[in-house]
């Protein structure tokens, strides 16, 4: 069959990435051309080629999060949070019991507002969107309510970047005996995390993060015990993890039809992972990139939210310059025109905008970004660059 060729939009973004923007976001991100290649093949949910990947994949996904042989991966069909409420529907007690969440940004806030949908009790400590969870913080809740049981933390909390003092807070919890649960979304793949160790027992994350792969599925990994122990709990029957691994663990198969192509791109991925150096090395390229980033937009005079100490490699989030000029739809227009999309904000309280350092970049295209920035700032006449105050 004769099929028109797909025409990419035009955009005057630097060599290597001249047919659409580098995505200078938190996920998705810019994937590489071999992660993109991947896609081209079809694959059937019951070709053998196919379980054998998604059983590679599950088998490199415990590795990579200091699994031991306790341990089960369950992937999910769906964006992030499709595994977030699969693990807060099938993990977090209905009654009796309550769930903590260590809050200080909107993806803690989401847990929050799953486990109310969902009629699960709770309690949530929150710091507002800038803050960590403090040690003394856990403690204090946790010796207030003897009925709480599980414990909810956020690994990287992207609206602002920060990243999150898990080790030290998973010990607080465990020393009482609480089941831990870590929203490592945007973090694993790039933020040392070894579950064993750390005394993680359930972790979140999704197949466009610091994997670098594309969108299309999330994966929970956790304590076998506590997944057998699931059967019968979900409130959902496609969003039911203890169904799901029970399906995995049957066949290889899944129980819906799988994505495919985004499970070809992630195993692609993940073989790049371990080209790259692993964890450690790709981790040393994005705080490369989140130094290189932070160094230029300073020395523009924009004011990054978080101190040195507490911006992760993630992203990194810039408060709005108070100058009338400076207008956020017409900046993000023009820097994609040049190649390059970032995000809006997400701050409750400050207008900001988001840079994402992950995914296929490096310090040139951070450079090459930096410039295009300059250009227009100067197109907008923007000089005043103090932040709003509110």
């Amino acid at each position: 069959m004769n099929h028109p060729a797909h025409v990419p939009p035009r955009f005057k973004g630097p060599p290597g990435q001249v047919d659409m923007p580098y995505l200078m976001t938190p996920g998705p991100l810019t994937t590489s051309r071999g992660v993109k290649s991947a896609m081209l093949a079809d694959y059937g949910s019951r070709d053998s080629e196919f379980i054998q990947m998604v059983a590679e994949i599950r088998r490199e996904l415990l590795r990579l999060a200091g699994c031991d042989e306790s341990y089960e991966c369950v992937i999910v069909q769906g964006s992030g949070t499709f595994a977030i409420e699969a693990a807060l529907g099938s993990l977090a007690p209905a009654k009796r019991k309550k769930t903590l969440v260590l809050a200080n940004g909107q993806y803690g806030d989401r847990a929050a507002n799953i486990l109310t949908a969902l009629n699960r009790p709770l309690i949530k400590l929150d710091r507002g969107d800038s803050q960590s969870p403090t040690i003394s913080g856990l403690e204090t809740a946790l010796d207030s309510d003897a009925d709480i049981s599980h414990v909810w933390m956020v690994h990287c909390e992207t609206t602002s970047g920060i990243v999150n003092p898990i080790e030290e807070l998973a010990k607080i919890a465990k020393g009482r005996n609480k089941i831990v649960m870590l929203d490592s979304m945007s973090a694993f793949g790039a933020l040392p995390l070894d579950m064993v160790a750390d005394g993680i027992d359930v972790m979140v994350s999704s197949s466009n993060k610091c994997i670098e792969g594309v969108p299309g599925f999330s994966y929970v990994i956790l304590k076998r015990e506590l997944l057998e122990a699931a059967e019968g709990k979900s409130h959902s029957v496609v969003l039911d993890l203890f169904q799901q691994w029970k399906g995995l663990q049957n066949n290889g198969q899944f129980r819906f039809t799988p994505p495919t192509h985004a499970i070809v791109a992630f195993r692609q991925a993940l073989r790049e992972l371990d080209a790259e150096g692993g964890i450690a090395m790709r981790r040393a390229r994005y705080q490369r990139n989140a130094s290189e980033l932070i160094t230029r937009m300073r020395a523009m005079g924009f004011t990054p939210l978080l101190k040195d100490e507490d911006a992760g490699p993630i992203i990194q989030t810039f408060l709005t310059p108070r100058d009338p000029k400076f207008d956020f739809e017409v900046f993000y227009e023009a820097l994609r025109v040049r190649g390059f999309a970032i995000y809006p904000g997400k701050l409750t309280k400050r207008p900001s905008f988001r840079i994402g350092t992950i995914g296929q970049i490096d310090e040139q295209v951070v450079r090459a970004f930096a410039r295009a920035v300059e250009e227009v700032l100067t197109d907008m006449d923007v000089r005043e660059f103090a932040p709003i105050e509110i």
